[in-house]
């Protein structure tokens, strides 16, 4: 367990939940140190979350501080997406637990054979990072994404990553 978090659940105007990180951990306009986001995610492992919605355990293996910050998926992010991906590793616990709206796939490649024997899940989530001019709060960005959680040989789902990172822009 990770402490020291800045973070709350919320619900926005329209009734749905959404994860408030309230401090920046992963800073820089060009460059995220990725080995740090690493490192971090590595105190979750061995952790599990239960999503409020229908009471299932997520729990964090130990492959997933790899597969977050080398996936092919964070490789491809840039700006504004990729901190936002770095930053929502301080909320893994909060963003398990409003998650929404499952949708399963059924597992196609043999290299997850093991590790997703019964498929996959994505599910929703929302999550807002601070904007800050000059020390002052000027607003919060919000970003839609979709945790992967694979249901594995031993009967647990496990938290693969966070895929499909997008900002909200109809109201930041």
């Amino acid at each position: 367990m990770i402490d020291n978090r800045n973070i709350n659940i919320i619900t926005d105007a329209d009734g749905k939940k959404l994860v408030l990180i309230n401090d920046i951990r992963f800073k820089g306009k060009r460059q995220i140190d990725w080995n740090d986001v690493k490192q971090y995610l590595e105190g979750y492992v061995g952790d599990h979350y239960e999503i409020a919605e229908n009471a299932v355990r997520i729990f964090i293996g130990s492959e997933l501080p790899e597969e977050y910050t080398e996936s092919e998926s964070r490789k491809n992010l840039m700006g504004a997406n990729a901190k936002a991906k770095a930053n929502a590793a301080t909320a893994l616990p909060e963003l398990i637990q409003i998650a929404s709206k499952p949708t399963f796939e059924e597992n196609r490649k043999k290299k997850h054979k093991k590790n997703a024997k019964y498929g996959w899940y994505r599910y929703n989530v929302r999550f807002a990072l601070p904007v800050y001019e000059e020390k002052a709060l000027i607003r919060y960005n919000i970003f839609h994404a979709r945790l992967l959680v694979n249901h594995a040989e031993n009967g647990r789902k496990y938290l693969y990553d966070i895929l499909a990172i997008k900002k909200e822009t109809s109201k930041p």
